[in-house]
């Protein structure tokens, strides 16, 4: 489905792009873009909390991924809720 913001012939080049991609750089390019949310989801933890640890970090962003729910049945109470 095209997004609002992107004309009909914009859509139509990227189409043709993805469609010209052999299956490998397709699934690389998926874990790029997955791996560049990760590293802006990282990167907004570390302002909201700038004195936490990098394990701290990872773990906020595990209860990002997770929700609450099945971060507290995993790690318990070892971050505090905000």
């Amino acid at each position: 489905m095209r997004p609002a913001d992107t004309s009909p012939e914009a859509w139509a080049v990227y189409l043709d792009l993805v469609r010209k991609m052999t299956p490998a750089e397709r699934l690389r390019r998926s874990l790029e873009l997955s791996e560049d949310v990760r590293r802006i989801a990282e990167a907004r933890l570390r302002l909201r909390y700038p004195h936490a640890s990098d394990r701290e970090i990872t773990l906020r962003r595990g209860r990002l991924e997770l929700g609450r729910e099945l971060f507290r049945k995993v790690y318990g109470d070892e971050i505090p809720d905000d």
